[in-house]
């Protein structure tokens, strides 16, 4: 009976200090967001609903304002509530910029309880580790955090320093130091050898990364458990080096399918799970990173990620899967695996209903979460009978590459999210976010996290909050201007190398689908036109609506200009066609001119990132040129890919395509020659292809003490007659 007492005792004592705990994490979330909020802002634990469910309460009691949740996660959601609903201010996921709060604090009028409706509630994708995050450091990633935090992210992807682990275990296998990290990719494309992609491109990977990295990644994790995060770690999923096969000839190990017309050298190999050395190098990844990370026993794995499997037999399928859960289990008895599901919609005529079950269900039902990746356009759940009954999570994709364009069918999406949420089944676990790149505009992805929670809005509310926020104050015109982007503009799915025809490839009568209008351009300018009735801008995120509508309208412009030059072009008026590129080239620098207003619009933000990374100066430069190389002439068939409205690259890179495409249709009429693309593509390749080598700054700041209002009304007076040319494409 005794040791029964001491027993309850411990354990009541273990609870009441982990509870302690969270409220001292959500007090200094506050604190680091600003000192002002902790003078009146306090926290408390609230028990979890009958069914377990996260909740928090939010109420004024004398001079503080009190937030109650069952743990830090659901404290910090309800501190989101207050900074957005009560302080009319928005958090950036960036580090560099300070939160705005009103001088006096507000009180919250009535008492709100609000209750989770999913458990899970799942951030990031591979490709955001390149596209966004391979140069943070730790500022950048605590902010980051507490962001998600805010937004009731509770199971985010974290593999960062994951090269560290591989490269204990490859040179305990025998592989030597120049082998292992030649094997790496550079740090940019490590998401693509993550996922077995490529291997050895623009690398090798120098050691102050891994040794860096891992330091990084210690920090991430202890910070996402602090919040009741659960951070989804990697696991050995079959990618090995090719130096394994020399090393382990009787191994089944075999070449996988060439990925995005890369060449032969970077070519990936893949261990078949039922060889006996799978489950080694298995136990031996595990172990070690457990060791350096520790673990909360839920492991991304995607084997066969845009490559195809050895076999599509489905008895194959199952196996892999079978034997790569078996291989985890062995290790960690508590093992869950997490799986992208992108594969079963890029490769769906591939991955029939038959060959996915096969795959899916090899591992024990419950044991495997499928991320449902880009529902806002294809939910696979419904044509894949629910995942077959295993856990699932709803996943809002948004965002290509960080390609930087008005785009996501927020509204649609937020309504196919409604059904699902209805209709989805009781293997519904989650709701999540798949983004490539973070860009600027968070509206999108923090609307989608605030359905993971029972607010019971309606789009008149998630509007007009949204726009007060941005505005930092009540205003109908930001409502407005809010409603319209809602309801109208933005409806565009998001797509692959999306961003406006100034960051495209020069063409000749193409202006490619990828840049075309697919809303109705007055309404866009109606937005502008709204958001320009403000006297002074006093949010960051107004800073953003700004920049972000106008260099929009901008870029749509030049498509209309372009066109009128080819057709110049064509009728041989040297003169008009000399017209056209003048306007070409101002549209050009003032969207350059935009950009640089805010500094996650510019190239040079990109740049000092990569090197301030960097301890070494030959590191420094090593780590620009991945960094200038991912948003220009990625590798493969990717060029443009990632391509960036951004100051710098615009006036820049971009310019001199445009400048190398006028010039040589000019030639072309002067010479009497007919046009070649093919010589105009070795033209624009001798500056493209030389850009990613380069070094230094790439913008000059634009207003010179102008306020960003004044300089946004002088581009819209001075281009307004030409912006109604604008016309919606329909491609």
């Amino acid at each position: 009976m005794k040791k029964t007492i001491l027993l309850i005792a411990i354990t009541l004592s273990f609870i009441a200090n982990a509870l302690a705990g969270d409220i001292e994490q959500a007090h200094a979330l506050a604190s680091r967001l600003s000192p002002q909020l902790v003078q009146k802002v306090t926290f408390e634990i609230i028990t979890a609903t009958h069914n377990g469910a996260d909740i928090f309460t939010l109420e004024s009691r004398g001079d503080k304002v009190v937030i109650g949740g069952n743990n830090a996660n659901s404290m910090a959601v309800g501190l989101n509530r207050y900074l957005n609903r009560y302080c009319k201010t928005t958090v950036s996921w960036y580090a560099d910029i300070a939160i705005a709060l009103p001088s006096t604090l507000p009180d919250v009028p009535e008492k709100e309880t609000i209750e989770a409706r999913v458990p899970q509630r799942f951030f990031l994708n591979y490709c955001t580790f390149g596209y966004t995050m391979p140069f943070w450091d730790w500022a950048d990633w605590e902010r980051f955090i507490d962001w998600m935090a805010l937004n009731g992210i509770n199971m985010p992807l974290a593999i960062t320093g994951q090269e560290a682990v591989w490269y204990n275990v490859w040179t305990k296998m025998g592989m030597s130091d120049e082998e292992v990290r030649g094997y790496f990719t550079g740090p940019v494309y490590l998401p693509w050898h993550r996922m077995a992609n490529i291997d050895a491109w623009c690398g090798p990977l120098p050691k102050e990364w891994l040794d860096g990295q891992a330091e990084l990644q210690k920090k991430i994790v202890a910070r996402e458990r602090d919040l009741n995060m659960r951070p989804v770690l990697p696991a050995f999923a079959g990618h090995v080096p090719r130096k394994l096969k020399d090393m382990y000839p009787n191994a089944d190990i075999k070449a996988m399918s060439t990925w995005d017309e890369f060449e032969e050298p970077y070519r990936t190999f893949f261990l078949n799970s039922e060889d006996p050395l799978y489950a080694k190098i298995q136990k031996m990844f595990l172990e070690e990173q457990t060791r350096m990370f520790g673990t909360d026993h839920i492991y991304g794995i995607d084997p066969f990620n845009e490559m195809d499997p050895p076999s599509f037999e489905p008895e194959y399928l199952h196996n892999v899967s079978k034997h790569i859960y078996e291989s985890l289990t062995d290790v960690d008895p508590q093992a869950e695996w997490l799986q992208m599901g992108w594969f079963l919609y890029y490769q769906r005529k591939d991955y029939t209903p038959e060959r996915a079950k096969a795959m899916l269900t090899g591992v024990p039902q419950g044991k495997m979460t499928m991320l449902d990746y880009y529902c806002e356009y294809k939910e696979m759940w419904r044509d894949l009978d629910g995942f077959f009954g295993q856990p699932y999570i709803w996943c809002y994709l948004g965002n290509f590459g960080g390609n930087s364009n008005i785009q996501g069918n927020v509204k649609e999406a937020g309504q196919k999210l409604e059904t699902t949420l209805r209709e989805g089944g009781k293997n519904l676990v989650g709701i999540g976010s798949t983004l490539e790149g973070l860009e600027v505009q968070q509206f999108p992805y923090e609307f989608i996290f605030e359905k993971a929670w029972d607010f019971n809005k309606t789009d008149e509310q998630v509007i007009n909050e949204l726009a007060d926020r941005h505005a930092g104050r009540e205003s109908q015109p930001v409502r407005k201007a809010w409603k319209m982007l809602y309801d109208s503009v933005l409806n565009i799915r998001p797509t692959t190398f999306c961003g406006p025809l100034p960051c495209q490839y020069p063409e000749l009568d193409k202006t490619h689908g990828r840049c075309a209008v697919r809303y109705n351009p007055e309404q866009l300018l109606y937005v502008w036109d709204k958001l320009l009735e403000q006297d002074t801008v006093t949010t960051d995120a107004m800073t953003i609506d700004l920049i972000w509508t106008g260099r929009q309208l901008l870029g749509d412009l030049f498509l209309t200009e372009k066109n009128e030059l080819d057709k110049a072009y064509h009728d041989g008026n040297i003169n008009k066609m000399k017209e056209q590129f003048e306007i070409m080239a101002y549209i050009i620098f003032f969207m350059d001119g935009l950009n640089s207003e805010h500094p996650f619009c510019t190239m040079d933000k990109w740049i000092e990132q990569a090197r301030d990374l960097g301890i070494a100066p030959d590191v420094k430069d090593y780590y620009e040129m991945n960094a200038r190389r991912l948003v220009t002439t990625w590798g493969g068939d990717l060029n443009d890919y990632s391509c960036r409205n951004w100051a710098g690259l615009l006036g820049g890179y971009y310019m001199n395509r445009w400048l190398t495409y006028f010039n040589y249709l000019t030639a072309t009429i002067e010479q009497h020659e007919p046009y070649d693309h093919s010589v105009l593509q070795r033209e624009i390749s001798l500056t493209q292809d030389a850009w990613p080598l380069k070094q230094g700054a790439t913008a000059v700041p634009f207003t010179k003490g102008n306020s960003l209002i004044t300089t946004c009304r002088y581009i819209n007076e001075m281009f307004r007659e030409e912006f109604k040319k604008i016309k919606k494409t329909n491609q």
